[in-house]
Formats: structure tokens, C-alpha cells, sequence
């Protein structure tokens, strides 16, 4: 009996180590578990960015920070991944615009 307790233990455990958290400025911890997410390797200032197509909410780590961008329609995800220079495309077109403070926010628990 006390194997089969510590074995659902170790179960439950583990699936927990697999879930990611992202800790977002100005919002917390928001668990990834709905995100798609893409590590990028070629900018110095982008490393990686997580979206939710469903809620058009998009995490972006800025030098290992995360922001977090409410409303930002699929497109424009795109337009920054696909961007010869990442940094330039995300301080003309994203920076300071889909702000969180006047769209709404999703609630992820």
C-alpha cells in the first residue's frame, strides 16, 4: 500500500515539475500550458515569445524579462517573428501599443 501512495506521489509530482510558469511584470506568474512558444536565437534582445491565439495575449522575454501584451491580434505575432531585425520591428510596431492596462487581460490560473 505505502508503494502505491508513493508512486501516485511521484506521478503527481512529476507532472507538476512539467508544467512552465512565466513570471510576467506588473501581472505575476502565468502558466504557459495554453501558450505556443518560441525561443529565439537570433536577436540579442528578444529571447522568446509566448502567444495564445485564443485570448490574442502575447508574453515576450525583453533580456529575460517578461511583458505581456493584451489584444495583439495573430498578425502581428507573426510579422515580429518573421522581422529581419526582431529588436527594430518590436520598438516600431509593438512597443507601447496593445497595452494591458487599457485591454483586457486574460485570466490564467
Amino acid at each position: 500500500m505505502w508503494v502505491r501512495g508513493a508512486l501516485v506521489a511521484l506521478i503527481v509530482l512529476s507532472s507538476q515539475a512539467s508544467a512552465e510558469t512565466a513570471i510576467v511584470k506588473y501581472r505575476g506568474p502565468v502558466d504557459l500550458a495554453a501558450f505556443r512558444c518560441e525561443t529565439v536565437t537570433r536577436s540579442s534582445f528578444i529571447r522568446r515569445v509566448c502567444y495564445d491565439t485564443k485570448e490574442r495575449y502575447m508574453l515576450i522575454s525583453l533580456n529575460g524579462v517578461y511583458y505581456h501584451y493584451c489584444e495583439i491580434p495573430a498578425r502581428a505575432v507573426s510579422a515580429l517573428l518573421s522581422a529581419d531585425s526582431m529588436g527594430k520591428h518590436y520598438n516600431a510596431a509593438l512597443k507601447g501599443k496593445y497595452d494591458c492596462r487599457v485591454n483586457r487581460v486574460p485570466p490564467y490560473r
